[in-house]
């Protein structure tokens, strides 16, 4: 079921793109741009969602500063677990899903772990590997293809990432290179965490966001630097999308939020 639903639809859209950049475009470093272009689309089909879960979290901002949010917080100070059940019992009433933050993140592993795995089988050589990639190909894709070309840029797509820097032999984890994607994928995921979480308002929807919040950055930079830096790319390239995805989206809800205001005062009768 994991190779028919997630692997191999990951793997032939992968070849499908790589295709028509590398074999009929000549584009240098095609399975590169492949992975790129793969990522805008994954962007596109998970933006309803996204885009669901900011106004979610908009929603939990705004909410940080309502009447009733405060006067639950000032009546239940000395008793916390009433606190969370009062609040629980407002996000209701509201239909807000304060455990929404995480839901993207959450969404993200499946596809994390199938295209690693696309990545890893794609730029396979050996010729026992390139059996069982076969064996995940559809008929619609040339076997002339295979085997790939794994260079874009400095990288090795199927290999870690390092950027070969003169004069850092002697640097304590520096020896290899520098892991240029690794660094960009921890502070973009922390950025787009800051701009897709709400402020903590207590409780256990909080405490889950803001473990979230400083784990993820480290856990992805981890998997960015240990693993094919194929898949660094692609961490790379979501981040900076959902980064441009969140400032638009709040800069569009100020705007309402203004045009609202201005036609409320308007309606307003003079004098």
């Amino acid at each position: 079921m994991w190779d028919t639903l997630i692997l191999n639809p990951m793997v032939n859209a992968l070849l499908f793109i790589y295709n028509l950049l590398g074999p009929q475009l000549g584009l240098a470093g095609a399975f590169g741009f492949a992975i790129i272009l793969f990522t805008i689309l994954i962007r596109l089909i998970t933006l309803p969602l996204t885009v669901k879960q900011q106004q979610s979290t908009q929603r939990m901002q705004e909410l940080q500063q309502d009447k009733r949010f405060l006067k639950l917080q000032e009546k239940n100070k000395g008793n916390k677990q009433k606190l969370q059940e009062e609040q629980m019992k407002l996000y209701r009433e509201l239909g807000i899903n304060p455990f929404s933050g995480c839901l993207p993140t959450v969404i993200q592993f499946p596809i994390i772990f199938g295209l690693y795995g696309a990545v890893i089988r794609a730029l396979a050589h050996a010729p026992v590997q390139l059996l069982e990639f076969s064996k995940h190909i559809y008929s619609s894709i040339p076997s002339t293809l295979i085997p790939l070309d794994s260079r874009f840029l400095w990288m090795d797509l199927g290999q870690p990432e390092r950027l070969q820097v003169g004069g850092l032999s002697g640097v304590p984890f520096l020896a290899q290179g520098i892991p240029v994607l690794a660094i960009i994928v921890v502070i973009t995921t922390y950025l787009q965490t800051k701009l897709t979480t709400p402020p903590s308002p207590g409780g256990q929807g909080a405490q889950m966001t803001q473990v979230m919040n400083v784990y993820m950055p480290l856990f992805l930079g981890y998997f960015a630097y240990s693993l094919a830096s194929g898949l660094a790319l692609y961490f790379m390239v979501s981040n900076l999308l959902g980064i441009a995805q969140a400032i638009v989206l709040k800069r569009m809800r100020a705007n309402r939020t203004v045009g609202a205001k201005v036609v409320k005062e308007r309606a307003l009768p003079k004098g």
